[in-house]
Parts: structure tokens; sequence; C-alpha cells
């Protein structure tokens, strides 16, 4: 792309390729370095509506540094490396993603147009399910990038930072009691493909389908066809419900011939999945919700942990001291199922309640639903598709840590709303 427009395409079209380097979502950490210079240039700046939140919330992680040394009450380890290193890292990202959205909506719609920025997150939802694919038919497919090549091994070590920087199709797991592979490519987690596929999905459909020619439309049916299967072999369950929310949604709020339209492609969508081997997987995923112990676990000990630094939480994640099964510490050759789950680590209203405290969490969950209710009278299909997006921002805070792609999609997502009003 050409203009001032080019770091937004380098992001989101050039995402495969600073996925392939070892960047991935950090991709917008490097890239704010060039927005702010330009937009340091075209001051003065202006600011969305409700942006004071995001600041604030910026503002509490600063000082939120303070406790990085602290441990609480049920959790263990001491201020080292990892934990410096995991601080620094979101830092950075709220940090660029206050830059990127301010960026997003300062550039004028000659210089990026709505449907552009649109169709881009279309061509990215084309790469996640091709991802996607990879990571079912080819689970073990993943290589050393050069960014993994070049760190120390005191950063590249850390479990977070090398989830980061190394490629791999899919994450195997037992979630159905045996190894089963769950598609990542091309994100650093197989809960965040799940979050950003849902998303993505909201914007294709926009771009291609709704503001789409006779083949830009056929092809997205082929294509939502596509991703049926990815979505099923992830065995992500709110990834499931966060499209049957959205299906919801979608139906209630508009209406005419488009509503029945919906209703008769949604009944016949669910005849051919019901009728297809994708079923049975779906049964067998639900028929396994072992997770529900761990996470249960997890948030208890991660909420009764922040009760004792409520305001401004301690700065990072900790580990706590024991699991659901028992109260040992770690795996040991008479217990290999014990462990020490990273509290804030099944959600990210959980992940912030940890690391701010209960006043970050608020804002964050504040400025969300301002967005939505600033912007729920807006319907255009931009309008909807954004509102939508902000309420699943909303349900995926529950279940899904928000670093580091899908919180970039929920703040270009927040971007086009603002820019939709202005």
């Amino acid at each position: 792309m050409r203009g001032p427009a080019w770091p937004v395409g380098a992001l989101l079209l050039g995402y495969p390729v600073w996925w392939a380097l070892g960047f991935g979502g950090l991709a917008v950490v490097v890239l704010a370095v060039p927005m702010a210079v330009i937009l340091w240039r075209r001051r003065p700046i202006r600011v969305p509506r409700g942006f004071g939140l995001w600041l604030l919330l910026l503002a509490g992680y600063g000082l939120s540094a303070l406790m990085l040394s602290e441990s609480p009450p049920g959790t263990y380890g001491e201020l080292g490396a990892g934990r410096i290193v995991g601080y620094a890292m979101r830092l950075a990202l709220y940090v660029s993603l206050l830059v990127l959205v301010l960026y997003l909506g300062n550039l004028t719609d000659r210089e990026l147009p709505q449907l552009t920025l649109v169709r881009m997150l279309g061509v990215l939802f084309v790469v996640t399910v091709a991802g996607g694919l990879l990571g079912v038919l080819a689970p073990g497919f993943s290589f050393t990038s050069p960014v993994e090549l070049l760190l120390p091994d005191w950063i590249g070590g850390n479990p977070f930072v090398q989830n980061l920087v190394h490629p791999t199709a899919a994450q195997t797991q037992k979630v159905l009691g045996y190894a089963s592979p769950r598609p990542e490519a091309p994100f650093e987690w197989a809960n965040a493909w799940g979050s950003n596929v849902s998303v993505l999905l909201v914007w294709f459909v926009v771009g291609w389908w709704v503001y789409g020619g006779r083949a830009r439309r056929a092809a997205a049916v082929a294509l939502v066809a596509l991703a049926a299967v990815p979505v099923v072999y992830s065995l992500n369950r709110g990834l499931w419900i966060g499209l049957g929310l959205s299906a919801l949604y979608v139906v209630l709020r508009v209406g005419g011939r488009a509503r029945l339209a919906l209703c008769g492609a949604a009944v016949a969508g669910a005849l051919v999945f019901a009728l297809s081997p994708l079923a049975a997987l779906v049964g067998q995923r639900l028929d396994n919700p072992h997770s529900n112990d761990i996470r249960a676990f997890t948030v208890t000990a991660t909420i009764k942990a922040a009760a004792h630094s409520p305001v401004i939480g301690y700065g990072n994640t900790r580990n706590a001291l024991g699991n659901h099964r028992t109260i040992t510490t770690g795996k040991t050759a008479w217990c290999s199922g014990c462990g020490h789950p990273p509290l804030g680590s099944d959600g990210q209203l959980w992940l912030l309640v940890i690391t701010q405290g209960f006043t970050g969490a608020a804002l964050y969950v504040s400025f969300f639903v301002g967005a939505i209710r600033r912007h729920w009278s807006d319907r255009s299909p931009v309008g909807l598709a954004g509102v939508l997006v902000m309420a699943l921002v909303l349900l995926y805070m529950l279940v899904y840590d928000g670093l580091v792609t899908p919180l970039i999609l929920y703040l270009i997502s927040f971007a086009l709303l603002w820019r939709n009003s202005s």
C-alpha cells in the first residue's frame, strides 16, 4: 500500500511473513514506531470518546510494576528475568495498541477507506482458515524462526516468549482423553486461533458478502464452509459459543428478508453439519469437560491472590501452589498430573485481575461496554459488525487470554467503529 496507510497494510496483509519471521503479533510493536512518528507530524491528534479509560488502564499497568517482586499467599516464585520480560512485553503491546487506534482514527477515508480496512481483515481470515487447515492436516509442522535464533537463551527459553516466536501449526493436547491436535497457525495459541477466527469471520462477511459481487460472495460461501473443518477440530467450546451468539445477534438486529434468509441458511447449515462426520467430534468434546475443573481452580486462586493487591495487582502472572487435583507443586515421578497453572491464564479478565487488580479489570470492561453503548444505534454493516465484536470481547474475556493477536483485532474493530461515526 502507498501513502500513510502502509503500516496498516504491512501489519494485516503482511502478517504471515511476520509470523514466519517469529514476530507474529509483536509486529504491531515494530510498526507502532513509524505510526507514532507519522502521528506526531500530523498534530493535532484526534482521540475517540471513551479512550481515557484505555489511558487509565495503561497508567495502572505502569503502577503495577511496583508489585513485581511480591508474591501473594498461595503462590510461589521470585522476581526474575521471565517475570520482567513478560511485564515488558505486555507493556509494549498496550502502548502499541494505543498508537494503532489513534493512527487508524486519524487517517482520512481517502488515505485508508473503511472497506479497504475491512477487506484486509477478510484477507487475514483467509490466512487464518489456511493455518487452521494446516493444523488439521499437518499438526506436527513447526520450524525455528529467525527471531528465535537471534534471541539469547534466557529470553527465548521463557515459555511465554517461546509461544510467540516459534511458529507451529497446532497444539497437541489430551482434550478428548487422548492426544489430539488443535489448530493454532498463524497465531500464538490454539485459543488465540479460536478467538481470532470468529472476529475475522465477522469482518470477512461484511467485506466479502455484504459489499461483495457475485464472484466474491460465491468465494465467501466456499471459504466459510471450509472454515468449519478447523473450527470443529479446534475443540474450542468458547469459539462455538461465540459463533452461536453471533448468529443470534445478527438474526435479532437485522429485519425483513435478510432475517428470513439468515434463518434459512442457518437451518440448512445445521442440517448439513449434523449429517457430517464433524458432528461426532463435537459430541466427543462436549462429553469431555475435564478442563472445567482446571479453570475453576485457576480462576478461584487468581481472585484470592488479587484480593491482597486489589487496586494495582501484581504486574504479571504468578504460579499457584498445587492444582485442582493436589496440593503438590510441579510434576513428580509419582504425580505426572501435578502442576502449577499460571494465574490469569484462563481469560483476559482474570489476567487483568492478577496483573492490574480489580481496578484494571473494571476499566477494561468499561472501555468495551462504553463502545457498545455509544455505537448501538449505528445500524450500518460496519456499525453492526463492530458492536458484535465488542460483545464478543466481553464473552471471550472470561475464557481467552487477549494477548497478543486477539487484542490487536479487538482494538482495530474499535477503531473501525470510531471511524464509522466520524
